[in-house]
This record gives C-alpha cells, sequence and structure tokens, in this order.
C-alpha cells in the first residue's frame, strides 16, 4: 500500500511538472513558422517573467544585438537582447497566466499578455486593444 502511495504521487507531481509553464520555450514566428529565440520562463516574487536565453541568428545579422526599438523611457531601451526580460509580472487566472506584458524587442511594442498550454505548446497571445496575435511556443528539452 505505500509503495502504491508513492507510485501515485510521484505520477502525480511529474504530471504537474509536464504542464508547468516555467523552463524554456523556443519561440515560433507566428508569420515565417520559424525559430527566434529561446525564451526562460521563471517565478519571481509569485509572477511569471521570462527572458531570452538564446537568438537563432541568420548569416549577417548581428548576433548580439541590442533593442534600440524598445521605448527610450524603459528600462530595457539599448539593453541586449540576450538576457533580455521580455515578459512581466503574469500571474496565475484559472488554467491560465495573464495581466501581465510581452515586449516585442524586433519593433519595441509591449503587449498585454496571456499564456496557457495547450497540447504540451506554449500559447502567447500578445494584445493590443481588441486586437491580439498568438503564438506556439515548443518546449525545449
Amino acid at each position: 500500500m505505500r509503495l502504491l502511495l508513492i507510485l501515485l504521487s510521484f505520477i502525480i507531481s511529474s504530471a504537474h511538472a509536464q504542464t508547468s509553464i516555467l523552463g524554456k520555450w523556443k519561440t515560433i514566428d507566428d508569420e515565417s513558422n520559424e525559430e527566434k529565440s529561446v525564451v526562460e520562463l521563471f517565478n519571481r516574487d509569485g509572477k511569471v517573467h521570462g527572458k531570452i536565453v538564446k537568438l537563432f541568428r541568420k548569416p549577417g545579422e548581428d548576433p548580439d544585438p541590442v533593442c534600440d526599438e524598445c521605448p527610450a523611457d524603459d528600462s530595457r531601451y539599448n539593453k541586449k537582447i540576450i538576457g533580455l526580460e521580455i515578459i512581466q509580472n503574469l500571474v496565475k487566472s484559472g488554467d491560465a497566466y495573464a495581466e501581465g506584458t510581452i515586449l516585442d524587442p524586433e519593433d519595441g511594442k509591449i503587449y498585454r499578455c496571456k499564456i496557457w498550454i495547450e497540447e504540451n505548446d506554449l500559447m502567447v497571445r500578445g494584445y493590443w486593444g481588441p486586437f491580439f496575435r498568438t503564438q506556439t511556443w515548443k518546449r525545449v528539452n
């Protein structure tokens, strides 16, 4: 009986670990379908944040760019994109995380953000007013 309880708790904790949003995710551009970066999601002070830990660059592109398109009054302005915190202050809301923001370092725009797990992928939605865009990110093992 004790072995059964230990096995059951292991299975439950393994299932929970598989559905956690925390960890590293490969970003896929929803327009070009190309891999763009790896973002690491982490918990800080009860909120989820995410930073870019790797960029997939094409030949001739700057391998270590800065966010020169970020708003000048934002603390991320002119900071290196690798290491840049692009997701901030997401809080648990049902099966998703919301009420935070996501920065697109390519154009410097900041959007309201919602993320959730769907069939082992991370769905990332940025909102601008009533409009939104959704990307599917893949877990990095």
